[in-house]
């Protein structure tokens, strides 16, 4: 090799070797020409798999619908140099929190030749520091007091509202035998309202209940007791390392709950499998059902479910997605921070 070029070759060797941050290079269109292995090991493709595609692959589909991977070169072409923070997807369709900065690189003649790409992983340290902000510590608060909100007003459906209904229920047909038929018949169909209000009850104040001795245990739970009823068979699975804090047990259950209430009411599913590991010093979720995909499934209450779930995932520092193509199934798929709070 000529003496020139020793430095040029051992800065490429510097960059190929280096883990933490993944740094590649991209021709003037955004195709991917070089990769190290810090993008390997963040990313998850090895250069044989990348090489050639175009970087929004990284991108979540929201970002690609709003047009940020070309927003990001034009400003990097325009100002020499772009960054952010923001989510970003790996190999296996998980997100991460990346700072990004890309920068354009132009030869001797002032002419664009493509743009160099540093990427940082930056989910730990993020989820560390929610943990310690004021906002973090208003989440938790705010989920037991709702929590607690929750199970006072499920007591009170339990103990109070159902027991004063099953009374009416007795009542009724005890009256019931006593009466003409005529009239026995109009007492049993208010009768078998009044049975059918106490199940809807019944089923607000379980649906109420705060999740109770862990994650798993109380996932379990729900799962074996509002599944069967639907026909819908159940699959619980998951690689957690320890049980999460109280505050991400909460948003996890809740969000869970939500998807399989979905499943039930709107997805015409024969099986459910819900799929939880812990990753990123989070906790990883898919709730995946058999069913007839997102197009079957409209109405209010289910686009405010969606809503919901989408908020609570965020709310607590995490992302959530959902994907439906028609008649091949639903997938809801989330992460949400699991870093103790001092």
């Amino acid at each position: 090799m000529p003496e020139h070029d020793q430095p040029q070759e051992d800065m490429r060797l510097l960059v190929q070797s280096i883990r933490d941050y993944a740094i590649f290079m991209l021709d003037p269109r955004g195709v991917i020409v070089s990769w190290n292995i810090g993008a390997e090991r963040i990313k998850g493709y090895t250069a044989d798999e990348i090489v050639g595609t175009h970087f929004s692959v990284f991108y979540p589909p929201e970002a690609v619908a709003e047009g940020r991977p070309a927003a990001g070169l034009r400003e990097a072409a325009t100002e020499g140099r772009w960054e952010e923070e923001g989510w970003r997807v790996r190999k296996d369709g998980t997100r991460f929190w990346a700072g990004v900065v890309i920068t354009a690189l132009y030869d001797e003649s002032g002419e664009l030749r493509g743009f160099g790409k540093v990427t940082r992983d930056l989910t730990e340290p993020r989820s560390l520091a929610r943990a310690l902000d004021e906002r973090g510590m208003l989440l938790s608060r705010l989920v037991q007091a709702q929590e607690r909100e929750r199970r006072r007003i499920a007591s009170d459906v339990h103990d109070d509202t159902i027991q004063a209904m099953v009374t009416v229920g007795m009542r009724l047909r005890m009256w019931e035998r006593e009466l003409p038929e005529e009239y026995a018949r109009t007492v049993r169909a208010l009768d078998d309202a009044v049975d059918a209000a106490v199940r809807r009850l019944r089923e607000l104040a379980f649906d109420l209940r705060p999740p109770g001795d862990g994650l798993i245990p109380s996932l379990d739970a729900y799962l074996r007791e509002t599944m069967p009823a639907a026909g819908v068979a159940v699959e619980l699975s998951h690689r957690l390392d320890a049980e999460p804090p109280y505050e991400a047990v909460v948003t996890v259950y809740r969000i869970c709950q939500e998807a399989l209430a979905n499943v039930r009411r709107h997805a015409g599913a024969s099986r459910v499998s819900v799929e939880l590991a812990s990753l990123d010093r989070g906790v990883h979720v898919r709730v995946r059902d058999d069913g007839s995909g997102l197009a079957a499934k409209d109405g209010e209450a289910m686009h405010y479910g969606l809503a919901e779930m989408r908020e609570r995932a965020e709310a607590a520092g995490g992302w959530w997605t959902i994907d439906g193509p028609p008649g091949a199934g639903t997938t809801v798929e989330f992460w949400v921070p699991a870093v103790p709070r001092g």
